[in-house]
């Protein structure tokens, strides 16, 4: 039988197995064997749509769980960024959406693990879109890219 003396006991991040280099800590702990499994539970479920020569006009329930999940993903990037530029950054919307649907779901599980529960893991998510949307916007619109983020008809010398 599982024990928990405390309910904060399932949020500690536990070394499974340690990997120390100076003082640098590597080690495998549960948060990534969680995120390693939700992973392969979500490549599972791709599998299972693709089983018996999936793709098919008449989808089989699995299928079918892929494609509303593409549908919704589709319709949420086509409506908030637009026809041209969501499409462009589909893939990227998708698989983000897929990895935080899958963390998010299996952690309602009792006594699973909720990845999204530790600061970093978000911290680095929403750092890496930030930053790489603003290599993106400066990359295409040059130095003008910054005067985005101010109201329109703002004198430069207030700035």
């Amino acid at each position: 039988m599982f024990n928990l003396s405390n309910p904060l006991e399932q949020f500690q991040l536990v070394p499974l197995i340690s990997i120390r280099i100076g003082n640098l800590d590597l080690s495998f702990t549960n948060s990534t064997f969680f995120i390693i499994w939700r992973l392969r539970v979500f490549l599972l479920l791709v599998y299972l749509s693709t089983l018996n020569g999936g793709g098919s006009i008449v989808p089989n329930r699995w299928q079918l769980i892929i494609e509303n999940i593409y549908a919704v993903v589709l319709g949420i990037a086509l409506d908030n960024i637009g026809a041209k530029t969501g499409l462009r950054f589909f893939p990227i919307v998708f698989v983000l959406f897929v990895f935080i649907l899958c963390l998010n779901l299996i952690g309602m599980v009792p006594y699973s693990f909720t990845v999204t529960s530790h600061l970093i893991v978000t911290l680095c998510l929403s750092l890496g879109i930030f930053l790489g949307r603003t290599y993106i916007m400066v990359r295409e619109h040059k130095i003008e890219a910054f005067g985005f983020f101010l109201p329109a008809g703002t004198p430069l010398a207030c700035v």
